[in-house]
């Protein structure tokens, strides 16, 4: 069994900065990829970013250049940065990645969301 667990969102000002932490848990091979989505009150649950295990990394348009994903391969935990909020990025954010409990033979990848975590940006 795997498990997700968010931290680190809350309620932040306009133009300010926030930090989101996951970290996995359980029975883990390897994680191939560890991101984040977010969906809005009456909104699609949208891209924020993810990241590969090569470390590359991919952000949604409405984030490039304000959020910065990153992760830590030994504590299995992928953070998120995020500069310059504004209401727009007020969201529950959830953490996901894809994760193998067994090697060789019996590999086996799947894709696991955590319970999120609520982003208010307000003045």
């Amino acid at each position: 069994q795997v498990h997700l667990v968010e931290s680190g969102g809350g309620l932040v000002q306009p133009g300010g900065s926030l930090g989101l932490s996951c970290a996995a848990s359980g029975t883990i091979f390897s994680i191939e990829a560890m991101g984040w989505y977010r969906q809005a009150p009456g909104k699609r649950r949208e891209l924020v970013a993810t990241t590969t295990s090569s470390f590359s990394a991919n952000y949604g348009d409405a984030v490039k250049g304000r959020f910065t994903i990153s992760r830590d391969t030994v504590k299995n935990t992928v953070y998120l940065q995020m500069n310059s909020l504004s209401p727009e990025d007020t969201a529950v954010y959830y953490c996901t990645a894809e994760i193998s409990s067994q090697g060789g033979r019996n590999y086996d990848l799947r894709h696991y969301w955590g319970q999120g975590t609520q982003v208010t940006v307000s003045s």
